[in-house]
């Protein structure tokens, strides 16, 4: 499984990137097919409080499923994000089964 982590306009600390590696790498635990996760971050309003952006996009054969959270920081969304997707894999390893 490919793990892409795109910062858009920053740079990312190598901790925020173990942390979202180690999050990520979880969801291949609930789909085998995974073939790529692409992870992009940004900031949005710098002035306001929740302007973390997170958006997961995860390559299956056949299909992408994707997610994405504004948080008050980078680890939140991508908790929140991974949640999704986790309920995502499942449901469409489930619909694979019945086919």
């Amino acid at each position: 499984m490919e793990i892409n982590i795109h910062a858009i306009h920053f740079e990312t600390t190598e901790k925020l990137e173990k942390f979202i590696e180690k999050k990520v790498s979880k969801l291949g635990k609930f789909n085998e097919e995974i073939r790529k996760i692409e992870v992009s971050l940004k900031v949005v309003k710098p002035e306001t409080a929740m302007n973390k952006e997170a958006a997961l996009k995860v390559v299956l054969p056949g299909t992408e499923l994707f997610a994405q959270e504004v948080c008050n920081t980078f680890e939140e969304a991508i908790d929140k994000t991974v949640e999704s997707l986790v309920r995502q894999a499942s449901k469409y390893k489930e619909k694979q089964k019945n086919r």
